[in-house]
């Protein structure tokens, strides 16, 4: 089994650990607890979790020190999904191959689930006993910043909707809505670890760069991928008239784009102080993903 398959089973462990330890007494009811668990252990591909994984251990960290981190920023996502999935916002029905989360429990049981999420995530990094309290303020401030950049980025994204607008202000855009949360996946495997500030620039730079290809690839997987593969409704973007790279750009465009992107993600790697090649082997197989 690959390194980044056995990353994924253990979020996928861990989260379920963490969700099922919420005792009955806390303020998060049992049956809310059940529906955050519906969306969380749905699937998906655990990206970010696993880079948080794949940049603790280029610095020789124990993997069990990275656990909390991990499980916290997919948390985050999992909460912006199902936020974003609501009527109010993308209007999604399906998701990871279920119906969204609203769609089986309701849209004020979904919000709440969301809010459940976001606040278990921040729990599950100031209790973590492996962590030392310097590094969790460093932690949970980068926490909180990217979850405010991602929720921005949403609100410009439903601000746009059916508007023609630049290449710039889609880039601006997702920067913020995916970039935020993909930066800060990376930038916990490194403050975990207490890179150096040369370092810390260089994953930065690198994941500024994996965010924006990662989102136009997206956007051309959004195009030609099946609703079976994708795990979500095909062409989404464009019946809700939503500006995506394809549209602006063109599709063969958009596919020059992230592959050069990533490649220039690659290229700033070589930098770095310790052995990048488990980040270079993940971007890779980024690059060639098909979902």
């Amino acid at each position: 089994m690959k390194i980044h398959d056995q990353y994924r089973e253990r979020v996928n462990s861990r989260l379920d650990r963490y969700l099922s330890s919420i005792p009955s007494s806390s303020i998060i009811s049992s049956e809310l607890k059940d529906i955050m668990k519906y969306s969380v252990l749905a699937g998906g591909k655990r990206f970010r979790p696993i880079l948080t994984y794949t940049v603790a251990s280029l610095f020789n960290s124990d993997i069990e020190k990275a656990d909390s981190s991990a499980c916290a920023i997919e948390l985050i996502h999992i909460y912006s999904l199902i936020h974003d999935d609501l009527p109010a916002m993308d209007d999604d029905d399906i998701r990871h191959n279920q119906p969204a989360n609203h769609k089986v429990f309701g849209e004020a049981q979904a919000i709440l689930a969301g809010d459940g999420l976001q606040a278990l995530a921040f729990s599950i990094i100031s209790s973590d006993p492996l962590v030392d309290a310097d590094t969790k303020i460093k932690l949970l401030e980068l926490l909180s910043i990217s979850s405010y950049a991602m929720a921005e980025g949403q609100s410009i994204d439903l601000s746009i909707v059916s508007k023609k607008v630049d290449q710039n202000i889609l880039n601006q855009m997702h920067q913020k809505k995916t970039g935020a949360l993909l930066n800060c996946a990376i930038k916990f495997g490194a403050l975990l670890n207490n890179a150096s500030e040369n370092d810390l620039s260089i994953l930065e730079s690198f994941a500024n760069l994996v965010g924006l290809a990662y989102q136009v690839q997206d956007d051309v997987l959004d195009v030609t991928t099946s609703d079976e593969v994708l795990g979500k409704r095909q062409n989404s973007d464009a019946v809700k008239n939503k500006p995506s790279y394809p549209v602006i750009i063109g599709l063969d465009e958009s596919i020059k784009t992230f592959e050069n992107l990533y490649q220039s993600a690659l290229n700033e790697l070589s930098d770095l102080s310790v052995d990048s090649e488990p980040l270079r082997l993940l971007t890779k197989r980024l690059m060639n993903r098909a979902f």
